[in-house]
């Protein structure tokens, strides 16, 4: 007997661990299968008959490209597993006329807001909710509600920004945590219903519901809300589980998804099921793929290729064989040096599947959404007491030993940020502007790159004078900024936008923490960001905190001073050790595209910014000896040589071009910084030798952050600090403050 799907191809979107075993079973079923991912090295790319390369996220894009494809090879479905692409899929389905639902479906199960607004509509249990876009908006729907209250994100998933407030004191730092795990900027304050919670995975045939998958929720981690596991079958009694699939079924049909999947979070409280999240997708967190087969002998994503194939699904009954759990491994924070018992673990009766996330040199965070685990376990056993104890076995066989690794290298971490940057960086051997030239947002010059590139090409034409005939064995590396010593004279540069620019496989507040703590390790200082998002300046002012005070703030340059003054207010109660603005921010396109007004600053604007504050001041972006001067008028106490890494305007001279004539003039007025181009310990040292006081560094140090978290931040500016030692050996120099020009040979 001929298969029915023979000949037929189905669209997976999303090419991840969630997505792999969907990609697995359409093979299995003799399918086609096209596979798009945003990172061409993903698992299930490898896996596909056709790999393209797109992100998630981008529906247009992926329309455009998949109905090219189309036109040489027909695409029979489309579905996604584990992932917020459910708008991308409907889009899909709806320009190429296969089998789902409207977009406007797609759009209500993925936005928060819609998706409780329907529901008030059609009277559908939900817990009492306002939408906020402000503080202010916050604080007045605070009062409204009894506490605690939940805050979270309108349009994200796997429990990013939802915290729980019990404390109206808590509402501030909660607010701009949530908001910025929020795409949009819209976020939810709604009632806190308290109660068992529930998983549900259901397809959707011509308006049919069958309900497959029912697991009861591990929620941990308080004040966030972390699934840590999840068992099947639930043990509800049977009368309260009909009220349940009733509310889920009044969901599902208030939404509109008549054909396809749908995924609901379900609590069941004192006044009966409430739903918290509905989605038009299977349940990521293993349970489609590995729970829910595993206890019935059934594949409930088969089912849902099916249907999206416009075939009713062949297995929607089902019995449950055996209780299976999925368990999360939560390891202590901090450095992954070892993992062991992996394979002890795995020996056990009961375990079915070990995933580890966190390998040796990863960096583990406390989690605060489900995207923080070590890893995860598949168990399975006759009662829901056997597979909690093996459970238990297997995490304590199981050892993450955390500290500082003992070994690193600059190809390991530049290895790792090849594969969590691309595309947005390609970390090349040389970091020299030719591959990214014009990639802006992400990590390239704007336009031809020229300035990016002027900034290498000034170095360059320095040369060294080495002298040997000396008695400098043990020189003098360390420094003092504004009273504080630092063990070399380089500070990191202020980087933000890891969504934006780098690749968004790291989170903001991950970064921000990498660099700053990354810096204090190797016995320097770090400055911070301000980001295009109005309060992404809060991460790094976090990250501040957190380690001190170490650390120094930069914001833009506002429209209204009255916001960059409020912003230096904060940083002043977090006790950062300066604070700065990077004018040459005045035309910054990511700025632009968020739609936040920046623009030059007058004599008169700079001194009254000066004036708010008793701190160190800095102004980042003088590349001319008239703007030098006018920051020494304005009452700067720092100036930063720069052109912004060439990412502001195309055809400007590389910071060492400038720095000598700023020097000549200004050298014991104000303290002098430069960056741009700088990426070794040598050009470090041609850069004092100049005249600088200090030097910065930005996209090596993005790279080591991201690539290798703090150690890795820590290993690169250890390196620096090696190479400055032998360069200063090498050329007879004693301390910092001896470096002069003598030991430049410049070509003309």
């Amino acid at each position: 007997m001929n298969s029915p799907y023979k000949g037929k191809t189905i669209l997976v979107i999303a090419a991840g661990l969630m997505q792999v075993p969907a990609i697995k079973i359409a093979r299995e079923m003799g399918l086609k299968v096209v596979v798009t991912d945003y990172n061409k090295e993903a698992m299930g790319m490898k896996m596909a008959d056709f790999p393209l390369v797109i992100s998630t996220r981008d529906i247009d894009g992926t329309i455009l490209k998949v109905k090219e494809f189309n036109r040489n090879h027909k695409i029979d479905g489309v579905i996604t597993v584990g992932t917020d692409a459910s708008r991308t899929v409907a889009a899909v389905a709806n320009a190429l006329g296969l089998p789902g639902i409207r977009f406007e479906v797609a759009e209500r199960a993925t936005n928060k807001i819609k998706m409780r607004q329907r529901f008030k509509k059609k009277n559908v249990p939900i817990p009492e909710f306002r939408s906020i876009w402000t503080l202010q908006e916050a604080k007045e729907a605070i009062d409204e509600f009894e506490l605690p209250v939940v805050i979270k994100p309108s349009d994200n998933m796997g429990a990013r920004g939802v915290k729980k407030i019990t404390n109206k004191d808590q509402l501030i730092n909660a607010f701009y945590e949530t908001k910025d795990a929020s795409i949009s900027g819209e976020i939810i304050i709604e009632e806190f219903v308290d109660g068992r919670e529930l998983s549900i995975d259901a397809l959707v045939y011509d308006g049919d519901i069958h309900f497959m998958g029912i697991a009861d929720r591990i929620i941990e981690c308080e004040p966030y809300f972390v699934e840590t596991g999840h068992i099947m079958p639930t043990n509800l009694a049977k009368k309260e589980l009909e009220k349940v699939k009733k509310v889920m079924a009044d969901g599902i049909k208030a939404l509109g998804i008549n054909h396809g999947t749908a995924k609901g979070d379900i609590r069941f409280t004192k006044k009966g099921p409430v739903i918290i999240e509905l989605a038009s997708r299977l349940s990521g967190g293993f349970m489609s793929a590995y729970t829910f087969p595993l206890s019935t002998d059934v594949s409930v994503i088969k089912g849902g290729i099916e249907i999206a194939l416009g075939f009713k699904p062949s297995e929607v009954t089902h019995e449950h064989k055996r209780v299976t759990m999925e368990g999360a491994i939560i390891a202590k924070p901090g450095q992954v040096i070892s993992v062991s018992g992996v394979d002890k673990a795995a020996k056990l009766k009961g375990v079915k599947e070990i995933f580890i996330h966190h390998e040796p040199g990863s960096h583990v965070e406390a989690p605060t959404n489900n995207m923080g685990k070590s890893g995860n376990i598949i168990l399975f056993g006759k009662t829901r007491d056997e597979v909690l104890k093996t459970y238990e076995k297997a995490k304590k066989l199981i050892k993450f030993e955390i500290g500082e690794p003992p070994k690193l290298s600059l190809e390991q971490i530049r290895n790792e940020a090849r594969k969590k940057m691309f595309p947005a960086c390609k970390v090349c051997s040389v970091c020299d502007g030719y591959e990214c030239a014009g990639k802006m947002p992400g990590m390239g010059g704007v336009g031809t790159a020229s300035s990016f590139k002027s900034n290498l090409e000034a170095l360059a034409k320095y040369k060294l004078n080495m002298r040997v005939i000396h008695d400098v064995k043990n020189p003098t590396l360390s420094s003092n900024f504004f009273g504080i010593s630092l063990e070399f004279p380089v500070i990191s540069a202020p980087m933000t936008g890891t969504v934006t620019n780098m690749g968004g496989q790291v989170e903001e507040e991950e970064f921000a923490e990498s660099v700053v703590e990354g810096c204090k390790l190797a016995g320097t200082i770090a400055m911070v960001g301000d980001g295009a998002s109005p309060e992404k300046y809060k991460v790094g002012l976090k990250a501040i905190k957190k380690s001190g005070g170490i650390g120094i703030p930069i914001f833009k340059p506002r429209e209204f001073n009255e916001e960059i003054i409020k912003r230096i207010k904060d940083a002043e109660d977090i006790g950062a050790v300066a604070v700065g603005v990077d004018i040459d921010s005045a035309a910054l396109i990511t700025m632009k595209l968020k739609g936040q007004p920046v623009g030059p600053k007058s004599i008169k604007d700079l001194q009254e910014i000066r004036k708010s504050t008793n701190l160190p001041f800095i102004l980042k972006g003088i590349m001319t000896k008239e703007d030098a001067l006018l920051a020494i008028d304005s009452g700067a106490d720092c100036i930063i040589v720069s052109n912004h890494g060439g990412r502001v305007m195309d055809y400007m001279p590389g910071a060492a071009d400038i720095l000598p004539s700023i020097v000549d003039l200004c050298k014991g007025r104000i303290k002098i910084m430069v960056d741009g181009g700088v990426r070794t310990g040598v050009d470090v040292f041609k850069c004092l030798a100049i005249g600088a006081d200090f030097v910065s560094i930005g996209r090596p140090i993005a790279i080591s952050g991201i690539g290798g978290g703090i150690y890795g931040v820590k290993y690169y500016l250890d390196s620096i600090k090696e190479e400055l030692r032998k360069v200063m050996i090498l050329t007879g120099t004693a301390s910092i403050q001896s470096i002069t020009r003598n030991v430049l040979y410049r070509e003309e």
